[in-house]
């Protein structure tokens, strides 16, 4: 496994701020945490999702590709960071 967090720069109130990745050997999402403006925090898995919250059906992309894009930071990140979020938004 390996942890990615993406930060998503936007002035939209109701989209996430951040994202982040649990990613699979094959790069398919395995869970999934979202932390928006007001610090509510969203979260998918393969048996739980939301209206706004859902595992990606295509694989992740690597992150220097991701961090390619203007309006996007991505960096791996400890396991540690995302299952404390997991739990913070459980």
């Amino acid at each position: 496994m390996r942890y990615v967090k993406v930060i998503w720069h936007h002035n939209f109130d109701d989209e996430p701020l951040y994202y982040l990745h649990e990613v699979g050997d094959d790069n398919y999402e395995t869970r999934r945490v979202q932390i928006y403006r007001d610090g509510h925090r969203e979260w998918a898995d393969e048996n739980h999702e939301t209206a706004t919250a859902g595992l990606a059906e295509i694989p992740i992309a690597p992150v220097d590709e991701i961090a390619s894009h203007p309006e996007f930071d991505a960096a791996e990140i400890a396991r540690d960071e995302f299952e404390t979020e997991w739990s913070r938004a459980q």
